[in-house]
């Protein structure tokens, strides 16, 4: 089983390189396709591909029910994989009467995986990493990192582009063909549907091509990586929450849903593709589940409603998993518990804001956790417009989520939980880097401290035993010109009986004979006397020796 795994996620390179160098001649390994001709051999193979599986499961359900309305014969059955192979992508249908847009948005996953793993190969084949621009513009090592980042942008667009393309004008040809005279698919709806689909998945696969996953986010400037990272966090929490919530409302309702799974009577090969259904559908139930916990609900038919306030319900269409559905009537108080859920993912989103890209004011970090809940409110009332759609134009005509309501609902509660996470996170980093420089400082004066109190005590014992003089806690006083500022300091004056102490030690170790003694010398006036009682010494200062100099 493995070993067909493996040759089935290496059969895409391997037939589309036997394909496209079946007419090259030569052994230059070194041979590379123009990017926009290996965008139109992995466009091919996903289409072909993808209608290959639906139309083996079309032709399945078609022999366990010849009778049903597949179609007539072969011819009806690969109309009608053509028709699923373009409800994937979510194009719609008109229907005599009304419209046909309630898709299983499990389907896409088909087509989403057979477009990256073709991406992929596109991708290799074209030798997208040596297109990067050998040689960048001088520059600092910030300018040549958003150059290089630009260039690399540049180059996961054109790839998109060179596999978009060529896939939605194959698409326009299989809406020609798929259309009948019941069902006619939008054609407009047909080509923006592939364009888009095609175009991510190129993208990211040829991203992930470039480098990992974090190579592949780094490609994006810090605010808007910041942005990205925050916006997914806050709406996978939101999804796997509405996951729970269904799948504890199957489980607590099993019963309802295996009784009316045996009032169908589907048989063997029709129950089997009955699950298959209800699974494809299982992801709109989650988008429900999260307009659920959002606070708006969803509608099950025109002037219904589920949402925590209450229920309101008409006439159930006869799908097994509907079954799961709660009783109308006023919903219990302890359900308005799951309208926290939409705070706690905003709150999250913020805080994973900050860590990715802290703001250097506080200011501007709540602005951008409400920017958060914007693109989550966005990116969520995209999934339930996605999610709904009518059943024709009858009761039917609205099933699913309000996406404009989802968008007003998750904007307020995940912006304003983001931005308040956002704003309080930002504040503790800035908050922690001025304490850790302060605490650096401190560290320095707490290292520095035994060793001045060591000194202190030294000289302590040594003035005790006469080895030092004792040191009073006492100020010394200034310059005696500073009085006016200090007037508790006593102005210093001239000493009549003032002797030179440098006049005097000259005198003494002078020869007899020269020069004359300390007593016969006259006291000089000149000179300002400024005492300082510490130890009894005499602190002498001649303010006036540069003049004599």
């Amino acid at each position: 089983m493995t070993a067909f795994i493996d040759r089935l996620r290496a059969a895409p390179r391997s037939v589309l390189s036997k394909i496209a160098l079946s007419g090259v001649t030569g052994d230059d390994d070194d041979t590379r396709r123009p990017l926009p001709v290996s965008g139109v051999l992995a466009a091919a193979w996903t289409i072909g591909v993808g209608l290959a599986v639906l139309t083996t499961l079309t032709l399945v359900g078609w022999i366990a029910a010849p009778r049903g309305a597949v179609g007539a014969g072969l011819p009806g059955v690969f109309r009608t994989a053509a028709q699923l192979w373009l409800a994937a992508h979510h194009a719609g249908f008109a229907i005599p009467g009304g419209r046909v847009g309630l898709l299983p948005l499990g389907l896409t996953l088909l087509p989403a995986f057979l477009l990256y793993r073709a991406a992929m190969w596109m991708a290799r084949d074209a030798d997208l990493r040596l297109r990067l621009p050998a040689r960048l513009p001088k520059g600092s090592p910030k300018d040549l990192a958003n150059a290089r980042r630009r260039a690399q942008l540049a180059l996961v667009a054109q790839a998109g582009v060179s596999l978009a393309a060529p896939y939605a004008l194959l698409a326009g040809g299989i809406a020609l063909i798929a259309k009948n005279e019941i069902t006619q698919p939008y054609l407009g709806e047909v080509l923006l549907s592939h364009l888009v689909l095609a175009f991510g998945a190129g993208s990211l696969a040829t991203a992930r091509t470039i480098g990992p996953w974090p190579a592949m986010l780094r490609l994006l400037p810090e605010r808007a990586r910041a942005l990205t990272v925050g916006t997914a966090v806050a709406l996978l929490i939101m999804l796997a929450a509405g996951l729970v919530l269904v799948l504890v409302a199957i489980v607590m309702n099993l019963d309802q849903v295996s009784e009316l799974t045996g009032s169908l009577s589907p048989g063997f090969v029709g129950g089997i593709l009955l699950i298959l259904l209800q699974l494809l559908y299982l992801l709109n139930g989650v988008v429900w589940g999260m307009a659920y916990i959002a606070g708006p609900g969803f509608a099950i038919g025109t002037g219904t409603l589920v949402a925590p306030t209450g229920v309101q319900l008409g006439t159930v269409p006869s799908l097994p998993i509907l079954a799961a559905l709660p009783d109308a009537g006023p919903a219990p108080a302890w359900m308005t518990a799951v309208l926290v859920i939409p705070f706690a993912a905003g709150t999250a989103a913020g805080l994973v804001m900050v860590r990715v890209a802290p703001s250097p004011s506080y200011e501007v970090a709540p602005l951008w956790g409400f920017a958060c809940g914007l693109s989550t409110g966005a990116a969520a009332g995209a999934l339930a417009a996605l999610s709904g759609g009518p059943l024709g134009d009858g009761r039917l005509a609205t099933v699913g989520p309000s996406p404009w309501e989802v968008v007003l609902s998750v904007t307020l509660e995940v912006g304003v939980a983001a931005g308040m996470a956002a704003g309080v996170s930002n504040w503790w980093l800035i908050f922690r880097a001025s304490r850790g420089h302060a605490s650096a400082l401190a560290r320095l004066g707490t290292a520095a401290a035994p060793v001045r109190k060591a000194g202190a005590a030294l000289a302590r014992v040594a003035g005790k035993v006469g080895l030092a003089e004792p040191v009073e806690p006492s100020k010394l006083p200034g310059h005696w010109l500073d009085a006016t500022e200090a007037e508790t300091q006593p102005i210093p004056v001239v000493r009549d009986d003032w002797m030179d102490e440098h006049a005097s030690a000259a005198a003494e170790t002078a020869l007899p004979g020269r020069g004359r003694s300390a007593a016969d010398r006259p006291p000089r006036r000149d000179i300002v006397d400024e005492t300082d009682d510490r130890g009894g010494h005499v602190i002498y200062v001649d303010p006036y020796a540069w003049d004599r100099d």
